[in-house]
C-alpha cells in the first residue's frame, strides 16, 4: 500500500464499501458525538467523512490533532446509515472507520479558520496567503485558472500557433506605463526593464519567419492597483499574426474567447462571433465609454439641439459655448418618489457634476424643474427621440468633449444599476474598433499616442501627411466583455519610414525613434511581412469567469494596493554592499515631519 494515500478525498463510493484504504490531507473540520469522533479530511479534488469509535486506538492521538494538521488515515470504507447520508458531497454515501491515524505535520493555532465563509480582512488574507488558498473558493478559483490556461493553449495550438518564450530582461520601451527597472551589475549605470508586453519580440518574430506566436506572458507595469488591474504584474495570452488583415485576427480570437466563455461559464449566456464591431466614436457617444457594459440597455442621445436657443438659460448656454447636452433615458423611472431623484443628483455631485437634471414623463406630457423652464415641443421632441412614453423619465448631462461623454457613461451605469435593468448570468462581447491614432495630452497640449505607439494609421503615410492627427484613425481595437477591456491589439506599423513620421508626430524625433526602437526598425529594413494581434488579459478573463469583483482573488500570490508582498516581504531593503556592487547609491526622498496635536485638539 501506498506510504501515503490508494485514493484521493473525493473518489470512495457506495461500491468501495468493505475495501481497506489509505487517505490523506488535512484536517477540515472535527465533530465529536459523544461516542465518535468525526473528521473531515480535505485534499484538493474534496472531502471524506473520516469516523473514530471512542474505544478505538487511535481516539487520543485523533482528539489532540488541530484543524488543518496534515494526517494520513487507513480504515475500512463503510456504508453510512441512510438517514446520515450527504448528498451533496460526492463522498456522501461512505464514510472511512479509521483503524490506524498518523499526524504528519501538526497545525499551530490558526490566524483565522479555513473553513467556512467568514470574511477576513484582506491584509490578514495576502500575509498567510497559503492558509487562504486553502479555503473552497479561492482553491477553485485558482484551479479555473489553470484550466482556463490550459484551454487557451489548446485553443492556439489547434489554429497553427507556436509557443514561444520572449526575453524578460529587455530595454526600457514607452508603452504607456512606467517600466520595473532593473540594475546590471556588469554594465554599471544602465538598466534592464522589464517587459511591458512582448510588443517588439513578438513583431520580430514576424519579422524571422515564424507566422503564428503565441505565449502565455508575463508582464510588467509599475501602475496603481484597481479591482480589474493587479500593481506589479499581469499575465496575457499574447499572440501575433504574419499577413493577416484585421478581420483575420477577429476571426482567430473570436472562437477563442466564446469557447472558454462556453466551456467555464457555468451555462451562461456568451455572445456568439462575430462580436459585434462598434467603432471608438460611436462607443462614447452612445455609452459614454470605450468600455460599454452591452448587458445595459441604455443608449445615450444627444440632445443639444433640442437645447440650442431654448428658454432653459443653463443648458441652452453650454449648447450656444460649444458643448453637448446628452440624454439618459430611464424607462419605468417616471413614478419613481422625489427621493430618488435627490439620491442621484446628491452623487452627480460626488462625482465631481454640478447635478443631475432630469425630466419625468406622464400622460399628460413632462414633469420636473426642467420641464417647467423648456419650450414643451421641445420637451416633445426629448420624448420623441429617445422613444420615451408616460412612467418613464430621463436624465442629463452637460458639458464638453470627454467630460461630458465619461460622464454620461458613468449616469448610464447608474442609472441601469439603479433600476436593477442589467442583464445577469450573460458575457456580452463587442469588438471597438477604429480608435484615434493619437490625442491631445490635457495637461501639456501635445499630441500623444492615444493607444498602441506601433499601430497601423488608417491611410497609411498620406494620412499622417495630410490629417489633422486628431482625426487619424488607426488599425486599433479592444475586445470588452461586460463593461471589462479583454483585449487589445492591432495591426502592426512594419514601415520604417511610416514609423519614423509617427512618432515624430507624437514628438519623438528619428534619432530617438532609432535610439529606442533601433532593433525593430534595422529589421523592417530587412524585410517585414504585414502582421497584426492582440493580447487578451488572463487575470480579467478568470476574473469574471470566477464571477470576482477584484482581480486579486484569481491569483496565486498578488501583491496588496501598495504593491507589497505582505508574505514574503517585498519590497525590501537592499544591504549596502549589494547596492555598492551594483554601483547605486540611494537619494531617498525625506520623511515627512509628524504633526503632533496638543490635547485640545484631539477632543
Amino acid at each position: 500500500m501506498h506510504p501515503y494515500r490508494t485514493h484521493s478525498c473525493a473518489a470512495l463510493r457506495a461500491e468501495d464499501a468493505g475495501k481497506t484504504v489509505r487517505l490523506s490531507g488535512w484536517v477540515h473540520s472535527k465533530r465529536d458525538h459523544g461516542g465518535l469522533l468525526f473528521i473531515d479530511l480535505r485534499d484538493q479534488d474534496g472531502l471524506t467523512q473520516i469516523v473514530i469509535p471512542a474505544e478505538s486506538p487511535v481516539m487520543p492521538v485523533a482528539e489532540e490533532v488541530r484543524v488543518e494538521s496534515v494526517i494520513t488515515v487507513t480504515g475500512e470504507v463503510v456504508l453510512r446509515e441512510e438517514t446520515t447520508r450527504n448528498p451533496n458531497l460526492p463522498t456522501g454515501d461512505i464514510e472511512l472507520r479509521a483503524k490506524e491515524f498518523t499526524v504528519q505535520s501538526a497545525a499551530a493555532v490558526l490566524p483565522f479558520q479555513v473553513a467556512g465563509n467568514e470574511h477576513y480582512g484582506e491584509e490578514l488574507r495576502l500575509k498567510y496567503r497559503y492558509l487562504d488558498l486553502r479555503r473552497e473558493k479561492i482553491h477553485r478559483n485558482i484551479l479555473l485558472r489553470s484550466q482556463v490556461i490550459a484551454s487557451l493553449r489548446r485553443r492556439m495550438v489547434e489554429q497553427g500557433f507556436t509557443e514561444f518564450q520572449t526575453p524578460i530582461l529587455t530595454a526600457s520601451s514607452p508603452e504607456g506605463a512606467r517600466d520595473f527597472l532593473v540594475p546590471s551589475r556588469l554594465h554599471p549605470g544602465k538598466f534592464y526593464a522589464l517587459p511591458q508586453a512582448p510588443q517588439q519580440f513578438k513583431q520580430l518574430a514576424m519579422v524571422a519567419g515564424f507566422d503564428r506566436y503565441f505565449q502565455i506572458a508575463p508582464c510588467f507595469r509599475d501602475e496603481a492597483a484597481r479591482a480589474d488591474r493587479s500593481p506589479g504584474e499581469f499575465y496575457q495570452l499574447d499572440f501575433e499574426m504574419a499577413f493577416a488583415t484585421q478581420e483575420e485576427v477577429f476571426a482567430t480570437l473570436e472562437p477563442v474567447m466564446e469557447g472558454v466563455f462556453r466551456e467555464f461559464g457555468n451555462g451562461r449566456a456568451v455572445t456568439p462571433a462575430p462580436f459585434p464591431r462598434i467603432p471608438y466614436a460611436e462607443a462614447m457617444a452612445v455609452y459614454g465609454s470605450d468600455k460599454p457594459d452591452l448587458r445595459n440597455p441604455l443608449k445615450i442621445a444627444n440632445v443639444t439641439e433640442q437645447f440650442a436657443d431654448s428658454s432653459f438659460g443653463l443648458f441652452a448656454k453650454i449648447a450656444a459655448s460649444g458643448g453637448e447636452i446628452r440624454a439618459i433615458p430611464a424607462p419605468g423611472a417616471g413614478p419613481k418618489p422625489r427621493g430618488f431623484f435627490d439620491k442621484l443628483n446628491a452623487w452627480a455631485r460626488e462625482n465631481g457634476a454640478g447635478g443631475l437634471g432630469y425630466i419625468q414623463f406622464d400622460e399628460e406630457g413632462g414633469k420636473g424643474p426642467i420641464a417647467k423652464n423648456l419650450e414643451a415641443d421641445r420637451v416633445k421632441a426629448i420624448q420623441d427621440k429617445l422613444g420615451l412614453k408616460a412612467g418613464d423619465a430621463v436624465f442629463f448631462a452637460a458639458g464638453k468633449g470627454d467630460e461630458v461623454a465619461k460622464f454620461s457613461g458613468q449616469v448610464r451605469t447608474k442609472i441601469a444599476t439603479e433600476l436593477e435593468l442589467i442583464e445577469e448570468g450573460e458575457f456580452r462581447f463587442c469588438w471597438i474598433v477604429d480608435f484615434p491614432m493619437y490625442e491631445k495630452n490635457e495637461e501639456t497640449g501635445q499630441i500623444d499616442f492615444s493607444h498602441n505607439p506601433f499601430s497601423m494609421p488608417q491611410g497609411g503615410l498620406e494620412a499622417l501627411n495630410t490629417q489633422d492627427p486628431l482625426d487619424v484613425k488607426a488599425y486599433q481595437y479592444d475586445i470588452v466583455c461586460n463593461g471589462i477591456e479583454l483585449t487589445s491589439g492591432a495591426i502592426r506599423n512594419h514601415l520604417p519610414d511610416l514609423m519614423i513620421r509617427a512618432f515624430e508626430i507624437a514628438g519623438y524625433p528619428e534619432s530617438v525613434v532609432e535610439e529606442q526602437f533601433g532593433g525593430m526598425l534595422n529589421a523592417f529594413r530587412f524585410g517585414a511581412p504585414p502582421h497584426g494581434g492582440a493580447a487578451p488579459g488572463v487575470d480579467r478573463m478568470v476574473m469574471l469567469l470566477a464571477d470576482e469583483p477584484n482581480i486579486r482573488e484569481v491569483i496565486l500570490f498578488p501583491l496588496n494596493q501598495q504593491g507589497e508582498d505582505l508574505m514574503m516581504g517585498a519590497p525590501s531593503t537592499v544591504e549596502p554592499a549589494r547596492l555598492k556592487e551594483l554601483s547605486i547609491a540611494l537619494n531617498l526622498p525625506k520623511p515627512k515631519p509628524v504633526v503632533k496635536k496638543d490635547a485640545a485638539e484631539t477632543e
